[in-house]
């Protein structure tokens, strides 16, 4: 079941969109700033990682919560500024969750004039009947809007798969990889889905949480929390986030450090003889 949304001002040009999502966005030198950086780092992220084939078709996964409005509006803000060759195609799964509010995103979508398409896929049923009372729901259901995701992209032709992920999912991930997972590997900004047919897009992987909670609420975007279920993300990304974020109070900046260097890896001063040659280096006689 879904629901497939073009709205008249979708007819009047890309152009329209940015202002009609921004319109009631304040006129401050703050604002102006924050929306400036991340503009900046989203199309940093966008370029460094070739993510734009010009003419095609991305899928902007929309859940409600900060992360994904900002992602939205950033992308329409590139859109404005010429910056962005690509249509954009928002759409909200609706999981099944209990008290989903289910009038919010298609109302917040249509009144400003972005084309989206709304799914109804009850996945919250398959997730509580597979896994016992009390057990954190959240990689499964993961796991299963992202399958959902998938499909919808090859249905509208979409060529990508935009998630609103940013630095701080990056380092966390990095992290629990690192002390729970022996290897070196972070959330990447750019990948190839399985079937190899669909590329999943982080343009906001530069971007830090702090700035798209402000951004968030100056632009006061209608938020869903994601705790409808009842299950919150595991205790060890948690334990991740409190240790980043008490790095960054003693050391400001950290945080940014460390999201530079895993794009600066020496592999010659790593561990991993698949990623250097270490048997073969040696004294020249």
């Amino acid at each position: 079941m879904n629901e497939i949304v073009s709205t008249a001002e979708m007819e009047e040009g890309a152009e329209e969109l940015a202002p009609a999502m921004f319109r009631a966005a304040p006129r401050s030198v703050e604002f102006n700033k924050l929306r400036k950086r991340l503009v900046r780092l989203t199309r940093e992220a966008i370029d460094k990682f070739g993510m734009v084939k010009p003419g095609s078709r991305w899928l902007v996964a929309l859940s409600g919560g900060k992360d994904s409005y900002g992602l939205l509006a950033i992308l329409l803000d590139l859109k404005w500024r010429g910056l962005l060759p690509v249509e954009l195609l928002a759409c909200n799964l609706d999981q099944g969750q209990p008290n989903f509010p289910k009038h919010i995103l298609p109302e917040f979508l249509t009144a400003n004039g972005i084309e989206h398409r709304i799914e109804y896929q009850d996945t919250y049923s398959i997730v509580t009947d597979k896994l016992p009372q009390g057990a954190t729901y959240c990689s499964l259901c993961s796991r299963l809007r992202r399958g959902h995701l998938y499909r919808i992209a090859r249905e509208e032709g979409c060529s990508a798969l935009v998630l609103g992920h940013h630095r701080e999912d990056s380092l966390e991930t990095f992290f629990l990889n690192l002390f729970h997972g022996g290897r070196l590997a972070a959330m990447p900004p750019k990948l190839l889905n399985d079937d190899g047919d669909v590329e999943v897009l982080r343009p906001l992987i530069y971007c830090a949480e702090p700035d798209l909670e402000k951004f968030s609420q100056h632009m006061a975007f209608p938020i869903i929390p994601c705790d409808l279920c009842g299950s919150q993300d595991g205790l060890q990304r948690n334990a991740m986030k409190a240790m980043l974020d008490d790095i960054e109070q003693r050391q400001p900046g950290r945080k940014d450090v460390m999201i530079r260097a895993l794009g600066n890896v020496n592999p010659s001063h790593m561990l991993d003889p698949k990623l250097f040659d270490f048997l073969s280096l040696g004294r020249a006689e």
